[in-house]
């Protein structure tokens, strides 16, 4: 799910004051083609920043509009239709991973309308496994695998769950959680066959020489993952020492992944607790013995545990570290 805002654009008067009205409970953006913008060129702009773009005006419309830019589940923003009456909200496109069902949820709430929720497992009733995985803060890898998983529960098939991690409560119907057999989803960090729930739980810690460019980065990250088996989808930031942060390969190399990057001083690395791979020429250059490990478990705070050991070459220094993850069954819905 994209990190961005909701924007909403409109046609009429009357459509222009519901989408202020939506914009002022739920947040975003509004804008409307009387005043000069364009629906083509707006949805184009909008589309690949955006996390969710609601058309305040015909369902045709906004299928009309987002269809040439519509890629994968797993990357389109939500895309919802409200009447300019406020009395139907239908999620068009990326109605789990993407919000759209829980954001048509939000619109009806506002407008004391009806979200117009078509996509089957809300229909019959039946564990969402997608829509589960973005309200816990998981990404899913091999979303090819959905339609299985959900064929089988609506088909009243028992779906096998294996998991890296505790998940609080009792699982839906249908679905069995253990360690035994074949599984069908996989909830971890780490890579599978199937489909995988990866919690978003990894700091990536990163030491780098002075230039080092956002092509090294990225060609010894691919490097690092095929080492540890690890899933790049559960990292969800990067940390390093104050010396790199405006190494604008490092900066360059975050942002390409939508990794917000921290950065300590060498006096708080130093602070950080536990057994580190030590560097006689890392504590000359900086200050402290290591910067990889201790800048990923610091961001990972009270909690964190290093999960993947310093990974170091090229002039580059990769370590991981686990926030907490707290799963639960009974948070189905944002």
């Amino acid at each position: 799910m994209k990190e961005g805002g909701i924007c909403f654009l409109s046609f009429t008067e009357r459509g222009r004051g519901l989408a202020q009205r939506l914009c002022e409970a739920l947040g975003g953006e509004a804008s409307c083609t009387r005043d000069g913008v364009n629906l083509r060129d707006w949805t184009a702009e909008h589309f690949p920043r955006a996390r969710a773009l609601v058309y305040v005006g015909a369902a045709g419309i906004a299928v009309r509009a987002v269809a040439p830019h519509l890629v994968s589940k797993a990357s389109d923003p939500a895309v919802v239709a409200v009447d300019e009456r406020g009395h139907f909200a239908v999620p068009l496109a990326s109605g789990h991973l993407g919000g759209a069902n829980e954001l048509a949820r939000a619109i009806a709430r506002v407008t004391g309308g009806t979200a117009a929720i078509t996509t089957a497992t809300d229909a019959g009733g039946v564990f969402a496994v997608d829509e589960w995985a973005r309200v816990q803060d998981c990404a899913v890898v091999g979303v090819e695998r959905i339609k299985t998983v959900s064929a089988a529960l609506l088909a009243g098939e028992r779906v096998i769950v294996r998991s890296a991690f505790p998940i609080s409560s009792e699982p839906p119907e249908g679905v069995e959680l253990t360690g035994d057999g074949e599984p069908d989803v996989w909830v971890d960090i780490l890579a599978h066959a199937g489909l995988v729930v990866a919690p978003r739980a990894l700091i990536l810690g990163v030491g780098c020489r002075r230039g080092t460019t956002s092509e090294t980065l990225e060609e010894r990250f691919a490097a690092f993952c095929k080492e540890q088996n690890v899933l790049g989808e559960a990292i969800c930031g990067a940390a390093t020492i104050d010396l790199k942060k405006n190494e604008e390969g490092l900066l360059a190399f975050c942002e390409a992944h939508g990794w917000p990057l921290q950065a300590f001083s060498a006096e708080i690395l130093a602070e950080m607790e536990g057994a580190f791979s030590a560097s006689d020429f890392v504590a000359a250059t900086t200050g402290v013995d290591n910067v990889c490990e201790r800048a990923a478990l610091c961001a990972a705070g009270c909690g964190g545990e290093l999960t993947a050991r310093k990974f170091a070459g090229g002039g580059v220094t990769f370590a991981l570290a686990k926030k907490p993850v707290r799963l639960d069954w009974r948070l189905q819905h944002g």
